[in-house]
């Protein structure tokens, strides 16, 4: 009888891992979601408001655009941090052309800079083999220099090219729209396709991923110019709905798009991350700025609040980085 007891002791706990286990990664985020709008509807009467809800996806909607191709590197164990200077580069970019020529080729100048860069990241670290953390970091100080250059350190005015940020097909903004369909495509993609799959087993076990035949490099390389194209057009986008290029247009992006995907459950180590677990950390991002706004909170608090979040989304990836290593 003591025997059997203790079988029944051992299956229960059984049980109860299998329970734990069945609870969603994204659960612990939603419940935090959750929470900041029910804090910030008391904090704020303007928050509850459709108008507003919009212009929270619509923000969102714009480092969203450049979080799907980000999501795919940082699973793979990469990662790209000169997206907001190569989206104020496109912006300046796109401000002068669509000025001198029009808005097509302001669009393909934008498209064919985004192709270039992302193949000079990619040639970077694949072929020539320096850390993609080095390699985007100077790209971000070279492309800053680079906006402040096109315009003589200027904003640039534009003219007839705001539907691409302020259309509303069907009372939706339509950065919503593309956001939406980009994360979708790129949910499926991750989910159902080798370069998924691919990806997941790079970021997992480098090694490994070359052993079964996986050319890791080259799907690195793709990665680095979807990110780079992305980041163009998001560029595009946030210039349209400004009617002005700026320098300073993509000044923290990149902070925004690392803060969302690990939040989202991502790991720095590469191997883990989704871009449902993203669209959620990019929520509660944009839910935090947004509210800090409406109760008027000076915006260096802003800085710092959106920092603190970084560092403990980092710290938690890495505590369950080392409880798993643990109980492995």
């Amino acid at each position: 009888m003591v025997k059997l007891r203790a079988g029944s002791k051992v299956q229960g706990s059984e049980d109860d891992s299998k329970k734990r286990r069945k609870i969603p990664d994204t659960a612990p985020l939603v419940a935090v979601l959750i929470l900041m709008m029910v804090y910030f509807t008391f904090a704020s009467e303007y928050f509850f408001q459709v108008e507003n809800f919009k212009n929270i996806l619509a923000n969102a909607a714009v480092t969203g655009i450049v979080c799907i191709p980000s999501t795919f590197l940082i699973i793979a164990g990469q990662i790209d941090l000169s997206v907001g200077s190569a989206a104020a580069v496109s912006g300046m970019m796109l401000a002068q052309v669509v000025n001198a020529h029009g808005v097509p080729l302001g669009l393909l100048a934008v498209l064919v800079f985004g192709l270039a860069f992302g193949c000079f990241n990619g040639f970077i670290v694949t072929v020539i083999g320096v850390n993609a953390l080095i390699t985007t970091l100077g790209g971000l100080g070279f492309l800053y220099g680079v906006a402040l250059l096109i315009g003589n350190g200027q904003t640039v005015g534009m003219n007839n090219f705001e539907w691409l940020g302020t259309a509303q097909p069907l009372n939706i903004p339509l950065p919503i729209v593309i956001f939406a369909v980009l994360a979708i495509i790129g949910a499926i993609t991750l989910r159902f396709t080798k370069f998924g799959r691919s990806i997941y087993a790079i970021g997992s076990n480098p090694n490994a991923a070359r052993v079964v035949g996986i050319r890791s490099n080259r799907v690195i390389f793709q990665t680095f110019i979807l990110s780079a194209v992305a980041s163009a057009f998001a560029g595009a986008v946030l210039t349209s709905q400004l009617s002005a290029g700026s320098p300073n247009s993509g000044l923290g992006l990149e902070l925004q798009v690392v803060t969302a995907i690990v939040l989202g459950g991502a790991s720095l180590a590469g191997g883990r991350g989704s871009i449902f677990g993203t669209v959620l950390g990019l929520l509660i991002v944009g839910i935090l700025n947004n509210g800090l706004i409406l109760m008027d909170v000076p915006t260096f608090w802003q800085r710092i609040a959106q920092g603190l979040m970084l560092i403990l989304a980092v710290s938690f990836d890495s505590i369950r980085a080392k409880l798993n290593n643990t109980r492995s």
